[in-house]
Formats: C-alpha cells, sequence, structure tokens
C-alpha cells in the first residue's frame, strides 16, 4: 500500500525551498504552504485511494490492441474520468487558457504522488501537459482557440511523436513527410512513428498527437524538420470531433514494465494521408518539440526516485514483519539497515534537487524582473539533465536495492516488489537516455558559457554552506559537502579544458560527470535540510528532526563519497575509453 510521503513533500516545499523565491512572480501570488499543504493532501489521496489499487491491474492486465483501437486495463478510464472531473489536467496549465496556474514545483510534488501510485497512468496527463504548453507558447490562435481548451480541461488528451524505426535519437534521420494540402488549410503526413506513450487508448474521444515531420522540400538533417499538430478526429468549426483522420495504431509493444500504459506504433497516412496543421513556423519543429522535452525530462526525472520511494515503502515494512535470526525483525540487520537508509536518503536528496530544479523554471517564467529570469533559466536548464540522468539511474538503482531487502520473495512476481523495478527500468531510457543528458550536460550546457552557471551554482552553495550554524552535526554534514562541492569545482574545470583540446575525451567522461553533480548537488540540498531542522527542531517536530538528521548523515557517509570515485575517473580515466579502438570492444 502507497502512502504519499506528505512530511517530506511539504518539508521540501515549505522549509527547503520556501515561498519567499516565488515572492517576485506576480502569477504566483496566490501561493502559499496552507495552499500547498492542501493541494498534495488532495494528491495524495487520489494517488492512495484511486491509483494505487489500479496499479497491479494494470501491470497484470495491461493494454490490449485490436483493430478497433486499445482497451486500457480494468478501472483505468473511470480514474481517468475522476481525474479530469477533479481537475487535475487544469493545475499547471496558465490561467489564461482555462488552468490554474499552480507553479511547476508544486505540480512536480503533486506528479511524484502520482507516479509512485501508478506510473504507467500518469504518463497519459504528463504528455498532454507537455503538449499543451508547447502549443500555448508557438501555435497559432486559431490552432489554440480550437485544441486547447478541450486538452487544458482534460477532455482530449495529447501525445508527443518522434521516434521512427530508422531515427531513434538521431532526429535529422526522420522519414516522416508533409506535403501542403489547402483544402485543409494544413498539410497531409506520411510516415510510421514508434514508441508513442499513449497514442491510442479509450479514455477520451479525441487525441492529439504533436509530430515531426519534415515538408516536401525541405532541408537535409534538423534544420528542415517541422512540428504539426495531427489530430485522431478532425475538429469542426463547432470544436467538436467529426471524421477520423487517417492516422492509425497498427501495434502496441510487449514490455518489461508499465505495462498499463500501450506503448504504440502509429501509422500516418496509409490511405489519402493525415491532415495535419503546422504549429508555429516551418522548420522550426525540433526547437518547438523541445520545449515538450523539457518539461518532460523533468517529469520522468521525478519517476526515478518515485519508483524508488515506492520500493523503499515496500522494502521497510517489510523489513519490519519479516524475522530472521535471534527472533528479531531483518531491520535490525546493521546491512538491511544500510539499504534502507541508502533508499531513504537517496530519495530524499533526488526529490529535493528536482524540486529545486522545478522552481528555478517557474522563476524564469514568471519573475517580475529580467535579470532574475535570465539567471533562473540558466541554472534550470543546466539542472535539467542532472535531474533526468542522475534520478532515474540512481532511481533504478535504489528500486533494485528493495528487491535484495526482500531476498529471494522479492524475485516473485506475488510480492509485488520486482514491479517498481520493471516499470523505473525505462526512465533512464525514454525522453533521452543518460548518455545523451550527459552529452547536453556538458557540450551544451557547460560549455555553451565556459562553465559560468555552474561555477555561479557552486559559488553560491559554499557561501550557504561556510555559514552554516546549529547542531555539531549539521556542521559536520555541510564540512564534508563543502569538501564535495571543491571537488566538482575541479571536476568541472578540468573537462572544460580537455575538451576544448579533444571533444571526444571529455564526452567519455560526460556520465561520470553528470553522476557526481548529481550526488554533490544532492548533498548540499541534504546539508541545507540538517541545518533546518537543527536550528528549528520543534517546528519540526523531534521524529522528523532525528530521521532528517539521521538520513542526511546516511547519505553524506555512504552516498556523497561516490563523488570522489567519479572525481577521479574525471580526471584520469578518459584515455581508457576514448584511446580505445571500437574493433577491439
Amino acid at each position: 500500500m502507497y502512502r504519499a510521503p506528505l512530511k517530506d513533500l511539504s518539508f521540501v516545499l515549505t522549509q527547503l525551498l520556501g515561498s519567499q523565491p516565488l515572492a517576485g512572480c506576480p502569477a504566483h501570488a496566490e501561493y502559499s504552504a496552507e495552499l500547498a499543504d492542501s493541494i498534495l493532501n488532495e494528491s495524495a489521496r487520489f494517488a492512495e485511494g484511486v491509483l494505487d489499487p489500479l496499479s497491479r491491474v494494470g501491470d497484470q492486465e495491461g493494454a490490449h490492441w485490436s483493430a478497433d483501437g486499445v482497451r486500457t486495463a480494468s478501472g483505468f478510464r473511470a480514474a481517468y474520468r475522476q481525474f479530469i472531473d477533479d481537475g487535475w489536467q487544469q493545475l499547471r496549465a496558465p490561467v489564461h487558457i482555462g488552468g490554474q496556474g499552480a507553479p511547476l514545483m508544486l505540480a512536480t510534488a503533486v506528479q511524484e504522488t502520482w507516479a509512485s501510485a501508478n506510473l504507467a497512468f500518469k504518463l497519459c496527463p504528463m504528455l498532454t501537459y507537455g503538449a499543451i504548453h508547447a502549443l500555448e507558447l508557438t501555435a497559432s490562435p486559431a490552432l489554440k482557440e480550437r485544441f486547447l481548451p478541450r486538452m487544458v480541461s482534460g477532455e482530449w488528451t495529447g501525445t508527443m511523436v518522434l521516434t521512427e524505426p530508422q531515427a531513434g535519437s538521431d532526429l535529422a534521420l526522420i522519414r516522416t513527410h508533409a506535403t501542403p494540402d489547402p483544402a485543409q488549410n494544413g498539410f497531409r503526413l506520411f510516415g510510421q512513428k514508434i514508441f508513442i506513450t499513449w497514442g491510442e487508448h479509450d479514455f477520451t474521444d479525441n487525441i492529439i498527437h504533436m509530430v515531426l515531420a519534415r515538408i516536401d522540400g525541405a532541408p537535409e538533417g534538423v534544420r528542415g524538420i517541422s512540428l504539426f499538430l495531427v489530430p485522431k478526429f478532425l475538429v469542426g468549426d463547432d470544436g467538436k470531433p467529426g471524421a477520423r483522420n487517417d492516422v492509425r495504431c497498427v501495434s502496441i509493444e510487449h514490455k518489461l514494465g508499465i505495462h498499463g500504459s500501450p506503448t504504440c506504433v502509429m501509422a500516418f497516412g496509409e490511405r489519402e494521408g493525415a491532415v495535419g496543421y503546422l504549429v508555429g513556423e516551418a522548420n522550426r519543429g525540433l526547437e518547438y518539440m523541445f520545449i515538450m522535452m523539457n518539461v518532460a525530462r523533468l517529469a520522468v526525472g521525478l519517476q526515478g526516485y518515485a519508483l524508488a520511494e515506492r520500493a523503499f515503502q515496500q522494502a521497510a515494512d517489510y523489513a519490519r514483519t519479516r524475522v530472521q535470526g535471534r527472533n528479531m525483525t531483518i531491520i535490525h540487520h546493521p546491512d538491511v539497515k544500510r539499504m534502507l537508509l541508502e533508499m531513504k536518503s537517496g530519495t530524499e536528496a533526488m526529490r529535493a534537487l528536482t524540486l529545486y530544479a522545478a522552481l528555478q523554471l517557474d522563476l524564469a517564467e514568471a519573475h517580475a524582473d529580467a535579470t532574475a529570469r535570465a539567471q533562473a533559466q540558466a541554472r534550470g536548464d543546466l539542472l535539467i539533465p542532472i535531474v533526468k540522468g542522475w534520478s532515474t539511474e540512481f532511481g533504478v538503482e535504489l528500486t533494485s536495492t528493495g528487491i535484495q531487502i526482500h531476498g529471494g520473495t522479492g524475485f516473485i512476481e506475488e510480492t509485488g516488489a520486482a514491479q517498481w523495478l520493471r516499470d523505473v527500468r525505462i526512465t533512464s531510457i525514454y525522453e533521452g537516455t543518460t548518455g545523451i543528458q550527459a552529452n547536453d550536460l556538458l557540450g551544451r550546457k557547460l560549455a555553451r558559457d565556459q562553465g559560468a552557471a555552474m561555477m555561479s551554482l557552486l559559488t553560491e552553495i559554499e557561501q550557504e554552506l561556510s555559514g552554516t550554524t546549529g547542531a555539531q552535526v549539521a556542521l559536520a554534514i555541510s564540512a564534508e559537502v563543502l569538501a564535495a562541492v571543491a571537488q566538482l569545482r575541479e571536476a568541472s574545470a578540468k573537462l572544460l579544458r580537455i575538451g576544448i583540446e579533444d571533444m571526444e575525451r571529455a564526452l567519455s567522461l560526460a556520465v561520470p560527470y553528470l553522476m557526481m553533480c548529481g550526488f554533490v548537488l544532492g548533498g548540499w540540498l541534504m546539508a541545507r535540510a540538517a541545518h533546518l531542522v537543527s536550528i528549528d527542531g520543534a517546528a519540526a517536530g523531534q521524529e522528523f528532526r532525528a530521521a532528517k538528521l539521521a538520513s542526511a548523515r546516511a547519505y553524506t557517509g555512504r552516498l556523497l563519497p561516490r563523488a570522489l570515485a567519479f572525481r577521479q575517473m574525471i580526471l584520469e580515466g578518459s584515455d581508457c575509453i576514448a584511446g580505445v579502438d571500437a574493433s577491439l570492444i
């Protein structure tokens, strides 16, 4: 049974990050700790009462394809109806298009509860919001008026349609093409796309596909890619679905996990061509799609620790009841305590870093001061690949640890522990593999400004931690993190120098660098948490204070030292990868 970690979510939002940074954002003038707690409580109710009971059902039944469409697992359709009746799809959407305009920071915390309770279900509204966000920023007024209201309400869902059989991460190779059709005031699309999450389902009477394609005669490569809106059913002047468009789900994938989420092979234009409408300007499709991708990468990052949280809860419950050796439950065994503390502290660090990154994106979008917006955007851009890569890789590891705590019973499907590992495994792959995130961090984010955004963040961390007061344990934790920050500064400077001389060597170190960033930045926020509870334990509650200090100590003692190993790889390990001929592998 899933229990939303409301105390820790509230602590991160209201104390670790606080409401003060949003005070400079007129759009979030209504935001308060009380409002955040109220919304989190409601999301927990939905997650625990509606989504959690369906998680096992979705895993066992899966989604089923037929020529008439895709049927979702029992209970999923009713859960989606309750989801939109409760207004959850509107939570993050801007007020001026019918949404509630909640900060991304709060919406991210809410999404964690859904991902922990039922990741397969959560993916559908996640992609719909990404489509809403891209359309709101780039589409013409006519397209917005016709499609956004029903997407914001949740009456229609949205997808992100990129990948083709021959074009995975290299989108320059896409073959789907678009022919102008003046009669439809649009285009006719022809091509096949794969790995389309929730590309077909029985939740709604229309699905809005955001499709990358190349207009006939467009330049080769990524410069010639455009973005199109392709509805499952054409929409008339009255705003209601009409004739069926020439788009069809031809099959769904049989997968390791997230069985309740249909992953579709979609055919566009098997007959007369799928009617699509150009979004924004021609040949800027990849730029527009990255609006969706950035939102999705943050949302996928949280999935990594959301499943780790779920696995931790089940493993801890098992350890509290499983008796083995000297008539004691295994939670008292030193190695079991080690594993549980690593799961708990690692999850808390990932949660804190992800919500901090979401806050930066809120400030970038809504702060009244232009300089503050630019600084927050640079920091948010820097953190997105770290959140996505580190939280999913580490989330997979910690979820696997949950099985280890169960022993042999964890390997048996009946206990349910294996589902979380099967479900989380995809998170380090979709929306860009860890290698892609690391290359983005190094090749774009770090190199773009010669490390200015990273060094600015590290300087702020050093200033903050150098001024730490409070209990001795908090001081000790801050000192350990400060040492790790110095190591990250050294590694960042080293990589910048290597990249100038030999980018291939630098990229061979990109993943260790990304992981080092995650462990060090997570350590910073754990140190901040330890400081806060040590100086104001009464406000947090003595039990919460003790647990948070124990978690922070476990993090710096067991997990932060990994940063030193990654530093060693960066300083000395490039030649053993970049210098090896591929024929020797």
